[in-house]
C-alpha cells in the first residue's frame, strides 16, 4: 500500500480455503506499529454438500466482518494447484470471501503467496519457519494460536502494510 497510511487501520487478513479457512485480525497504527487483535479459523462441513460449505462459509465471513470491522480485507490469491478439481473449490470459496468483503464495503487486496513471502522475508522462496518468524516479529507476540492457515492471514494482513 502506497499511499499515506490512515491514524489506525483495522485490516482483515484470509487464508481462502473451502474445508479450512485463516482469518487473522490487525491494527496498523504505522508501518512500525502493528498490534494482534485476534484470529482463528472457520471450518466447513465436510459431510456437507459444496454449495452448503460455500453457504456456510458466507455466513462465517459476514460474522467476521461485523464482528471485527475492518477497513480493509486481505485474501490471498491463488497461485497454482496441482490438483485443478481443488484449485477450482478454492477458487469458488475466494469468491465467496470476495463477496462478503465487497457487500460489506471494505477496500480489497489480493496477494500471490510469492509477494507474501517476498514482503515478510525479502525472499520469495522463504520457508514456512521464515514467515512464521517475521509475523511474530512484526505483531510482537509469542505464538499465534491455531492452524498453519491462520499464520497464513495474518501474513497476508500485514503484507497489505
Amino acid at each position: 500500500m502506497k499511499e499515506k497510511l490512515r491514524d489506525c487501520m483495522r485490516i482483515l487478513g484470509i487464508d481462502p480455503g473451502y474445508g479450512t479457512i485463516g482469518f487473522g485480525v490487525i491494527d496498523c497504527h504505522s508501518r512500525s506499529d502493528l498490534q494482534y487483535v485476534d484470529s482463528g479459523s472457520i471450518t466447513t462441513d465436510k459431510k456437507a454438500e459444496f454449495s452448503a460449505r460455500l453457504n456456510e462459509l458466507y455466513e462465517d465471513m459476514v460474522h467476521i466482518l461485523d464482528k471485527y470491522k475492518p477497513e480493509i480485507v486481505v485474501v490471498e490469491r491463488l497461485f497454482f494447484a496441482q490438483n485443478v478439481t481443488t484449485a477450482m473449490m478454492v477458487a469458488e470459496a475466494r469468491g465467496v470471501i470476495l463477496l462478503a468483503a465487497e457487500r460489506f464495503g471494505a477496500e480489497i487486496h489480493e496477494y500471490t503467496p510469492l509477494q507474501i513471502k517476498m514482503a515478510l522475508t525479502g525472499d520469495g522462496k522463504a520457508k514456512k519457519s521464515q514467515v512464521k518468524e517475521m509475523v511474530l516479529k512484526f505483531l510482537k507476540v509469542d505464538k499465534i494460536p491455531g492452524p498453519d492457515d491462520v499464520l497464513d492471514a495474518l501474513a497476508v494482513a500485514i503484507t497489505c502494510v
